[in-house]
């Protein structure tokens, strides 16, 4: 039976969240691209462990969101610069929002998402990790500034500056 929409979306949604786990843990643990794929998709997506049922996730976009961040993480993290305070590179900021962005990130330079859409969606994932709502504005901050660079023409073609 094919998912509706609202499945659908909460698929996307749960891949968002679970790219932003597999880059903080490739990171954490020194794990790989193809050992935490297999962690996540044979452990995470849809599982019941000790009576804590994981959401099912969107295999492909999850697969697509790792992948760009892999590939394009020099310049996904050139971009996070520029919207950061100068004093303050990505490399210095907390290891889940730098997952985060860098997932972001990887799913505004796919271009297959509306930028305001992949804000929204990881502004959601921020709220998750950090529910005291401080950084959900500043996620929001960053990546729309990511966002108007990537993308210009989807914000009415006015450039972050």
């Amino acid at each position: 039976m094919r998912p509706d929409r609202e499945q659908r979306m909460k698929m996307k949604s749960a891949s968002r969240l679970y790219a932003v786990q597999a880059l903080f843990q490739m990171e954490a643990a020194d794990e790989d691209l193809d050992e935490v794929r297999r962690q996540f998709e044979g452990h995470r997506f849809g599982a019941i462990e000790d009576g804590t049922e994981w959401a099912e996730g969107n295999v492909d976009l999850f697969r697509a969101i790792l992948d760009k961040a892999i590939e394009a993480q020099a310049r996904i993290d050139q971009l996070t610069d520029r919207a950061l305070v100068a004093k303050w590179p990505i490399d210095r900021i907390d290891p889940t929002l730098r997952a985060l962005f860098r997932a972001a990130g990887a799913e505004l330079l796919i271009e297959a998402t509306a930028p305001k859409v992949v804000i929204s969606e990881y502004v959601d994932v921020a709220r998750a990790f950090f529910p005291d709502g401080k950084e959900a504005r500043f996620v929001n901050a960053v990546l729309d500034h990511i966002a108007r660079e990537v993308n210009p023409g989807a914000f009415g073609g006015v450039p972050a500056g």
